[in-house]
């Protein structure tokens, strides 16, 4: 297969540690010989001599993707970047709303003995529900030999969770030494719906940013006047070429 160079838009990105990841392994692939991935406008640059399907299956393996059909990447694009912000809006919104008894029970009720199963209870759903992307995007990096973001949440949330199931199940074994079998529910909640926030008002931020790129965008013409032999003739923009010569009318908006 000859080399080619191509942009395409990528699906997945929250943070720059995932533009890190989605570059080094399409510069560990096979038939890559080299990516550049460009995080403000979630696109990655890729020379290569394979099929794209196998781009794409190997960030796909890693909890990313790229768009490699012809029409309206970028809209598709788009469309999937709504519909992540839907999700992600109601899994926020879900891990928000059953962290908050979680953290009056442990900041409050701590030596409340009921309060300890209502927490394991309620914690269950955020950490593997609301929060089930942070453990599956880290397991994910994990079989790459990777880490990122994800893995920092999913090891301290998932550490926390632990302990404290141990300690509700099995008090004894603290008390018959001495110390008090303390749970921590609250902090692995709270640190799961916070990071959702965060990433909730950061895909916010980005999509109002994308609107006004879009915009402006839409501001180029979509045609423009070519002059060749003497005679004028319109085209698309997407069909000049270097050392075309175009017209430009006054009060025309320049290509």
């Amino acid at each position: 297969m000859s080399k080619k160079s191509k942009q395409f838009p990528v699906t997945g990105m929250s943070c720059a540690a995932c533009a890190g990841s989605v570059e080094s392994v399409l510069q560990q692939s096979p038939g890559v010989d080299r990516a550049e991935v460009n995080f403000a406008d979630q696109s990655v640059w890729i020379e290569y001599d394979v099929d794209e399907e196998d781009l794409k299956s190997a960030l796909q393996e890693v909890g990313y993707d790229i768009i490699i059909q012809e029409d309206n990447p970028l809209e598709q694009q788009e469309e999937e970047k709504q519909k992540s912000y839907e999700e992600l809006k109601r899994r926020t919104l879900g891990a928000a709303i059953l962290t908050l008894p979680v953290f009056i029970i442990g900041m409050f009720f701590m030596s409340w003995e009921e309060g300890r199963w209502i927490s394991l209870v309620l914690s269950t759903p955020i950490l593997f529900f609301f929060g089930r992307q942070f453990f599956i995007q880290a397991a994910r990096q994990a079989r790459r030999g990777k880490a990122n973001m994800d893995t920092l949440v999913a090891l301290s949330t998932g550490i926390a969770y632990t302990f404290s199931l141990f300690n509700t199940l099995y008090p004894e074994f603290w008390t018959n030494r001495g110390l008090d079998p303390h749970v921590y529910y609250e902090a692995a909640t709270v640190i799961i719906t916070f990071i959702l926030i965060g990433r909730l008002l950061e895909e916010r931020a980005k999509s109002q940013t994308g609107a006004a790129l879009k915009k402006l965008m839409n501001l180029k013409p979509d045609r423009v006047i070519l002059i060749t032999e003497g005679k004028e003739k319109e085209i698309g923009t997407e069909e000049v070429q270097v050392h075309d010569t175009l017209r430009v009318r006054p009060g025309e908006r320049i290509p």
